[in-house]
């Protein structure tokens, strides 16, 4: 008899503290688009009020496209904010993307879920719903995930995988931007060695993919018996990956026929005593002009991931000078002197990336090899080519 009331009991207040729970609140993982800003997938907080019947989604992804954007973005000065939406909107706009979604229903008690929709009310005031935006620190998965932190504390353990393969933060990005060539090299330029590091796995979670996955692992414990994080999980929207075209107008393509077009011209020029000036002042001004870009996101944004950037060591600003430099009809002594510097400056860049420094993009190899062909070639065959050229005209 006193068995079957304890068991009466406990059946009693598992249905009282089932009911109790008016919320149930779940990640929605988003898997990545075919565009740039989409290739990296998303993250978003779904919280449904059972007594209710309310059904939003709450996305730190949200932002304002308008013509300052590429500015702000540019500078580190953007500016996310976190937004509302019904539901259906949500898995609606994810639909028309053809982007398929899954749902990770989370396993918290009926405190759990109170202070985090408590959280996220919080965070939604008008006060406290924008923040800036850092691309592997501070973004639509890092938030949640710091969310989730802040609401079980140490009751919540991650149990990060042993013996997973060590990847850089470049590492990660390649593997959603290898589709988007021309936007992997955009990449590539802009961000600099502080991302040559190995990423730990909770650093990983800035990726929509891989925090899904950490949630998949993941317990709470010290509140009654060790528990999954995740109840259980499902698929939305089941949609095929997004396929994304290849292209033979790319980066490798265009840039090994541009150092073919460099290989030709200076077999030639060697051959006929022929400079060919018009193509070296155009290349170098276009390698001044990403240098230019280079230092400007190094020393004058707020971004931290652009910061020691050795692109600079074969895109420098100061090729710009070989623009006027080469153009002299009688060269000054400080062309040639440049003209080493920049062989140097190619060759070193060759070392920092043999040596793991920074990795840059497969495709800039052809025209670091550009730039030690040429300034080689006018290094030593400037001034003869030019006073052979000027001894025929007279």
């Amino acid at each position: 008899m006193k068995k079957s009331v304890l068991l009466f009991t406990i059946i009693l207040l598992a249905f009282s503290q089932l009911y109790a729970k008016n919320y149930r609140v779940s990640l929605l993982t988003c898997e990545p688009g075919g565009e740039l800003y989409s290739v990296f997938g998303h993250s978003a907080v779904r919280v449904t009020d059972r007594e209710t019947g309310r059904d939003l989604v709450y996305n730190y992804g949200t932002f304002d496209f308008n013509p300052s954007f590429y500015m702000k973005f540019a500078r580190g000065k953007l500016d996310y904010w976190l937004s509302v939406s019904p539901y259906e909107r949500f898995i609606g706009h994810y639909n028309y993307l053809g982007q398929a979604v899954h749902e990770q229903v989370l396993n918290l008690n009926e405190q759990q879920a109170t202070k985090m929709v408590a959280f996220l009310q919080v965070n939604y005031q008008p006060d406290n719903r924008y923040y800036r935006y850092d691309f592997f620190y501070d973004n639509c998965a890092t938030r949640i995930r710091d969310m989730l932190e802040t609401v079980l504390g140490k009751q919540l353990e991650w149990n990060d995988p042993v013996g997973e393969e060590e990847k850089t933060f470049r590492d990660l990005i390649d593997e959603y931007v290898y589709p988007l060539p021309w936007g992997d090299l955009g990449i590539d330029l802009a961000l600099g060695s502080v991302i040559d590091v190995k990423a730990s796995e909770r650093e990983k979670q800035y990726l929509p993919d891989y925090m899904e996955a950490a949630f998949g692992r993941a317990e709470i414990v010290g509140d009654g018996p060790t528990r999954p994080l995740v109840k259980s999980q499902r698929t939305l929207l089941d949609l095929p990956p997004v396929d994304v075209a290849p292209s033979f107008f790319n980066p490798y393509f265009l840039f090994w026929g541009i150092t073919i077009l460099f290989m030709a011209l200076t077999f030639i020029g060697f051959k006929k005593k022929r400079l060919f000036i018009g193509f070296d002042r155009t290349f170098f001004g276009i390698l001044s002009v990403l240098g230019i870009v280079v230092v400007l996101l190094w020393f004058f944004t707020e971004h931290t991931a652009t910061k020691y950037n050795w692109n600079l060591l074969w895109a420098f600003p100061a090729h710009g000078l070989l623009v006027y430099g080469l153009g002299m009809k009688h060269p000054a002594p400080w062309v040639k002197k440049y003209l080493l510097f920049a062989l140097i400056m190619a060759d070193a860049a060759v070392v920092c990336w043999i040596l793991g420094w920074q990795s840059f993009h497969p495709s800039v190899l052809p025209l670091i090899l550009v730039v030690i062909l040429r300034s080689n070639f006018l290094y030593y065959n400037l001034e003869k080519f030019k006073a052979q050229k000027r001894k025929v005209s007279g």
